[in-house]
Order: C-alpha cells, then structure tokens, then sequence
C-alpha cells in the first residue's frame, strides 16, 4: 500500500477517534423520576429531522412538494364519518429482529374511528389541554404538555408543570379531568389489540404521551418545527404502535394542519376533526408529517404504545 492510502487510513481513524470522544455521542441513561425536558424534547425534535437517510429524503421530497397540499388524496375528510375506515400496507423489516412476538405488527395498518371517543369526551379534553397550557406555551408555533412527565413549553424551553404548581396541581386538574384522560386512553389501547390481535397484557402506554397545540406563529426553537416528515419509531425510539385524538377541526378551527401520509406513488392525508382518532403502526411503512398551520389553533393528543414492558409508563 502506498504513502497516500497509509495517510487516508490514518486520518479515518482520527476522526472515528474523535467522535468517539465527543460526549455528545455518548448514550444519555433516561431517568425517569429527574427527567431532563430541555434536553428530552430537543432530541426528540432532532431526530425528526435527522433519522431519515438522504436516499430516502431525497425519494420522497419532490413528492412532498410537487404536489400541491390541496390535491393530495384525502384518506379521511373533515366532513365525513366514519365508523372504522382501514388502510392496510405492506409492513417494513422495522420489527424482525425484536422479540416481542405477539405484539409487533404481522400485518401493518392505517386506521381512523369517529365514533369511538363521544364529542363530549373530546371536549372535556380540549378544556384539560387548554387549562394545562395557559400556564405556558411556545413563543414559536407549537406548545406541548406531558401529563405523564409534567413537561410543558414554555418560551423557548420546557418547564415542569408539577413543580410551577405544587399544591394547585389537583386544584387546576381535577379527577374528573383524569378519569376521562383514563377513559379515553383505554378506549384506544382496547381498539388497538382488537384491531391488531395483540394479548391485552403484552401492549403498554409509553412515553411520549402528550396535548399539542399547533398555531401559525413562526418558530423560534427546533421544538416548534413539527412539520418534518419523520417516521416515529425511529424518532422516539419506544413506539410500536402511535394513535392520535384529535380535539378541534380542519376547516373550522384552523386551516392548514393537516396529517400527511407520504407514500412511493402519492401521499394520503387525514383531516383533523373533533373526536377523530387515528392510529397506525409506527415502523418506516409509515412515514407522516404535518401541514404547517395557516389559522387558528389544532388541538390534539398523541398517545403511544409500545411492545417493551420495560418503557412501559402509567397515568399519574
């Protein structure tokens, strides 16, 4: 071998060296009773933006914005109902090597209810989310609250909504407010076993469970850029299965907003409506993202599930 392929191999080894000194790249322990929000939600804004290779961006972005976002096929409109409206999809080799049989997909699913959750229910939720917020909310476009942590936005960071209200908490979140959470929840985790055949005792709610708040504000973080496609089992690491209540309209409480599936040959979206739930496997089958909103404010809940007993959370 000559002197420039010696120099080469030398210079990869640097910086293979390197990066392996960068603390940055070392493996965060998550500890679940001092959790880290700042540090928590940065990453994973981060890596809705980073886990897509560039071959795989680069297959779907002229897609993306070829297509103008009105023309893209509806798979569910704000002004339908649907009982049970399902989609199935080749699932991808996300979930070969786990253990968890039983529990991963073995056939992999679009699904959307309107029936399910009552407009009351879903009200009641809205009023929950909207408390919970007023004590915060992002500068930029998109505001979160984490029941399960007691992360909250706040400006350009997070706070813990447990701490900032200590006695009050119970006061301003009743157990009403999480009587119907549990309700609510539980219809949904029992739509997904039956939907997919799964043991009830092998699937559990897992982190991150949250209320959202979309508006058209610019963003002034990465937290408020929730417009990325990403896929979320490889954004949160934990997800198997990912649902979606959805506690305002499209058309009516805002515009834009709009939840985008991205397929090889054209995308299918789901317009947001009070009520609506919508789930789906969270592999690389299904690679989503959502419309920037125009006006008003969206409102939803994203409650997640996982086949790992060991990320398994429960509701305070």
């Amino acid at each position: 071998m000559g002197k420039s392929g010696k120099k080469n191999k030398k210079q990869t080894a640097d910086v293979k060296e390197a990066a392996s000194k960068d603390p940055n790249n070392a493996s965060k322990k998550n500890v679940r009773n001092k959790p880290n929000y700042k540090t928590n939600w940065q990453n994973v804004m981060l890596a809705k933006i980073g886990v897509l290779g560039t071959a795989f961006l680069v297959s779907v972005v002229a897609l993306i914005f070829s297509t103008s976002n009105e023309q893209q096929p509806v798979f569910a409109g704000a002004k339908e109902g649907h009982e049970k409206l399902v989609a199935e999809i080749p699932c991808s080799k996300d979930y070969v090597s786990e253990p968890f049989k039983g529990c991963i997909p073995s056939q992999c699913k679009r699904v959307v209810l309107d029936h399910m959750v009552t407009i009351d229910e879903a009200k009641s939720l809205l009023r929950l989310a909207k408390k919970g917020l007023a004590f915060g909310g992002s500068d930029g476009g998109a505001s979160i609250l984490d029941l399960h942590s007691g992360a909250l936005s706040k400006g350009n960071s997070f706070v813990d909504i447990f701490k900032m209200l200590g006695s009050k908490f119970s006061e301003v979140f009743t157990k009403e407010d999480f009587q119907i959470y549990k309700r609510v929840k539980e219809k949904v985790f029992q739509a997904i076993i039956n939907e997919f055949n799964i043991p009830h005792t092998d699937l559990y709610l897992t982190k991150p469970t949250f209320f959202s708040r979309m508006t058209p504000k610019p963003a002034k973080t990465i937290h408020d850029e929730y417009w990325h496609l990403h896929i979320d089992k490889k954004t949160y690491g934990t997800f198997h299965y990912t649902s979606l209540l959805y506690l305002t309209t499209y058309g009516e409480d805002f515009t834009g907003g709009r939840f985008t599936f991205v397929d090889k040959d054209k995308n299918s979206t789901v317009e947001p409506k009070l009520g609506r739930v919508s789930f789906f496997t969270s592999g690389s089958e299904n690679p989503h993202f959502v419309e920037k909103v125009s006006s008003g404010e969206r409102y939803a809940i994203t409650i997640s599930f996982t086949c790992d007993p060991t990320k398994a959370i429960k509701i305070q």
